[in-house]
């Protein structure tokens, strides 16, 4: 990792205690770029409790960490550092030809707090479990993994089938023997039921983007241990509902205060968010970690 951005990560690293899970959105995608191995030793660091990541598959049929399904100018550079014309579907590419493109060099204009990590390869989720395991790091021992099977039903050529997406995401999973500290999570139900038939220890997680009537039906249909809604629609009506029915809550993207405040009232199990370091040392203050 960055040299300075370990020790800036290292000097504002809280500690760790508490009820309301914290989930590093990509990592920490508001310091580093996003779903990169120092993203997420920088949720490590931050004591994060849950790695929240998105996964594509390779041409060869490997599991690597991208929210785009592409390989797209706006996050790497190409494999002699050349700024890309075009997006190149991952599941175009071998493992060994994704591996030449940087996409850590490139910032984010959203984020202008993060901190460049040249030469970063998008990793494998093999490599993030190994690196967690490795770490070192208090929050590795424990840390769980919030994953995401970015599948397009309208562009089926972009991902595998949802029974075969969901197999080499399990067949990882089980490898690493972390199937109780996973939760899949997906808008796209059909893998979520692929997951469960396969291993039913993993839990699964119901992505939704927008107000949804009667969702609790739905997500109890489904079998989903979470439901995983856009902040913007959160009631605390609808999270009372879902925990009547045994469903946690954890709800995307929320990065100011005043909105994990407006979470945290509604009764959420679990914020996802850009600044995890930041959200660790919020919900210290109000004693909720």
């Amino acid at each position: 990792m960055n040299g300075t951005l370990l020790l800036l990560l290292f000097c504002c690293a809280p500690l760790r205690a508490g009820t309301i899970a914290v989930h590093g959105h990509r990592g920490s995608r508001g310091t580093v770029p996003e779903n990169t191995l120092p993203a997420f030793e920088s949720a490590l660091l931050a004591e994060a409790d849950v790695l929240e990541m998105d996964l594509g598959v390779t041409k060869d049929d490997v599991v690597v960490v991208s929210h785009e399904p592409k390989v797209t100018p706006e996050r790497c550079l190409g494999p002699e550092g050349e700024k890309l014309e075009r997006a190149m579907p991952i599941r175009s590419l071998t493992l060994a030809e994704l591996k030449k493109y940087d996409c850590g060099t490139l910032l984010n204009p959203k984020f202008p707090q993060q901190l460049p990590v040249p030469g970063e390869r998008m990793p494998t989720l093999n490599e993030v479990f190994t690196m967690v395991k490795a770490s070192g790091y208090a929050a590795g021992a424990k840390a769980e993994f919030n994953i995401e099977t970015k599948i397009f039903p309208y562009e089926p050529e972009l991902t595998p089938a949802p029974a075969d997406f969901a197999r080499l995401v399990v067949e990882a999973v089980k490898k690493h023997e972390l199937e109780k500290r996973v939760i899949v999570q997906s808008f796209d139900v059909r893998t979520l039921k692929e997951v469960k038939n396969l291993a039913p220890a993993i839990r699964t997680a119901q992505l939704t983007c927008e107000e949804l009537v009667d969702i609790v039906p739905a997500l109890k249909s489904a079998k989903v241990d979470v439901w995983s809604p856009n902040y913007k629609w959160l009631t605390p009506e609808a999270v009372k509902e879902a925990h009547e029915a045994g469903i946690k809550v954890a709800p995307w993207t929320i990065n100011a205060s005043k909105d994990w405040d407006a979470a945290i009232a509604a009764g959420v199990d679990a914020i996802i968010t850009d600044y995890p370091a930041a959200l660790v040392e919020y919900l210290q203050t109000r004693k909720l970690r």
